[in-house]
């Protein structure tokens, strides 16, 4: 195990970063096909993921969220794809092979759902930033939802960082009480209910609205569509883990 490469690589990111974590590439083993680290990179042996927060102020906007939100995110996205890029020229640099995961786009299409390279909610759980909440959000446990996320898959065997358990207050239903688009039945979540309600893009009609659009939907996506707008927040903003704390 390189612990000198992880303290490096911590050390760094620390500055530019609010959340880093490590995980061995052997927590991926239930991956989806064709989505694991060993895809990635070749003889991959370490996930390096890393978060930059969202301002909290954004979810209590009294006019302007959602525009802000959305956003963020954007502005956010080429920021971690360019810190990813140097940590994967780091890693390098010390004798070993690396390479980023997109932080957003582009995405793999399954049918008409997009997925992402990696997981990079579930990286980050392997990695020990958090857990997945009861909305499939990914929660970090001093931040909440806020983070937006970015991954470097390298051969370096680095220690791992320890697994953290479920992040929900205990019986706390507020993303569920609140949700406008009824993706809670019976307190489990449904993710396509979801998306059909809250993600917004004025391409997606015009591409699936024939066979020829719905086979071109991955090409049309990466390349003019993936910066969808976001019609609701309301489960975040209802997460008591995304509420501001008040001024002393």
């Amino acid at each position: 195990m390189d612990e000198t490469l992880k303290t490096k690589i911590f050390s760094w990111l620390k500055a530019r970063t609010d959340a880093v974590g490590f995980a061995p590439v052997e927590r991926f083993h239930d991956a989806p096909a064709g989505h694991h680290p060993s895809l990635v990179c070749k003889d991959a042996a370490t996930v390096i993921v890393f978060g930059r927060l969202v301002p909290k102020g954004v979810f209590h906007s009294p006019e302007y969220g959602l525009y802000l939100l959305h956003r963020s995110y954007h502005t956010l996205y080429p920021y971690l794809d360019e810190l990813a890029m140097d940590v994967a020229n780091r890693v390098e640099a010390q004798g070993y092979l690396a390479v980023q995961v997109p932080s957003y786009a582009p995405v793999v299409y399954h049918g008409e759902e997009p997925w992402g390279i990696l997981s990079l909610k579930h990286a980050a759980v392997h990695a020990g930033l958090g857990a997945f909440g009861r909305n499939g959000l990914f929660f970090h446990p001093e931040h909440g939802s806020l983070l937006r996320l970015a991954a470097v898959v390298t051969n370096a065997k680095i220690p791992r960082d320890p697994i953290i358990e479920e992040p929900c207050p205990p019986e706390c239903n507020a993303c569920q009480e609140v949700c406008p688009a009824g993706a809670f039945q019976d307190g489990v979540f449904d993710k396509a209910t979801c998306l059909a309600y809250s993600i917004r893009h004025a391409i997606y009609p015009l591409a699936l609205r024939d066979p020829r659009g719905r086979k071109n939907i991955e090409t049309i996506f990466n390349t003019a569509g993936y910066n969808a707008w976001i019609k609701c927040h309301e489960c975040q903003k209802a997460c008591p883990k995304n509420q501001m704390n008040s001024h002393p």
